[in-house]
């Protein structure tokens, strides 16, 4: 190469060199707004990547639910806007829902009502609820007691009233056996009576009984008056030798 071209060439590399390095400082501010804008465009192609990740067709506040997110991170409704929603978000994703953990703590006239409603509902102190209770546990303890003792008594009377109700059916059945025996000698007095055989149903029959039984029932009772009259004497003696011997 020629020796006077030589430095020439080299003199235009070193030229080129420095204006390609010596940037001044807009074009460095220049270069970072664009820096910024080229991450803002990457966060939104990773957006539109994970929306199309979602291969399962649910709904936004559905998916969100299912990978442990708020369903909503803006208010689609009035009641996304109430205390009591935002404090269930915060109770269910903490810190993550974006909700200020201030609106969890119940203000001066929530605490008001509730002290208002506990002093209607609950009167009773924790003291008397627990004497209220055991003087409730004492009374059904000796009610039970009461009953237990009543049920030992009756037990050991079971026999002596099993021996009373035996008494009580055999002087039944002896009522019932003597009333039939006492029917069916009518019957035969009435047959009797008429020398021939005749049909109980008949009227006459029928009339012949009804007076027989009537002559029976006095004599019964002219037998018990007879009886009582008896026991008046009797207990009239007993008192004279009574006052006899105390004389």
């Amino acid at each position: 190469m020629n020796l006077s071209i030589r430095p020439n060439f080299l003199r235009c590399n070193l030229i080129a060199s420095l204006r390609k390095y010596a940037t001044t400082s807009p074009e460095i501010e220049q270069n970072e707004q664009v820096l910024i804008d080229d991450t803002d465009d990457v966060q939104a192609r990773e957006a539109e990547i994970e929306k199309k990740r979602n291969k399962s067709k649910l709904s936004p506040a559905h998916y969100n639910l299912i990978n442990g997110r708020r369903p909503y991170e803006i208010p689609k409704s009035t009641a996304h806007l109430t205390v009591k929603y935002n404090r269930k978000m915060y109770g269910i994703y903490g810190v993550s829902s974006g909700v200020n953990p201030s609106l969890c703590w119940p203000t001066k006239a929530e605490i008001q009502e509730k002290q208002e409603y506990e002093a209607v509902a609950y009167p009773y102190t924790i003291r008397e609820m627990i004497d209220a209770a055991a003087a409730r546990r004492k009374e059904e303890q000796a009610r039970i007691e009461e009953r237990d003792k009543a049920v030992a008594a009756n037990f050991e009377k079971l026999d002596q009233w099993k021996k009373e109700l035996n008494a009580k059916i055999a002087k039944k059945t002896a009522e019932v056996q003597a009333a039939k025996l006492k029917k069916e000698r009518l019957v035969e007095e009435v047959r009797r009576h008429f020398g021939f055989t005749l049909d109980p149903r008949d009227e006459r029959f029928q009339e012949m009984l009804a007076k027989r039984e009537k002559e029976q029932r006095k004599k019964e009772k002219q037998a018990r008056m007879e009886a009582k009259e008896k026991a008046m004497i009797a207990k009239l003696q007993q008192k004279n030798v009574e006052l006899n011997e105390k004389a």
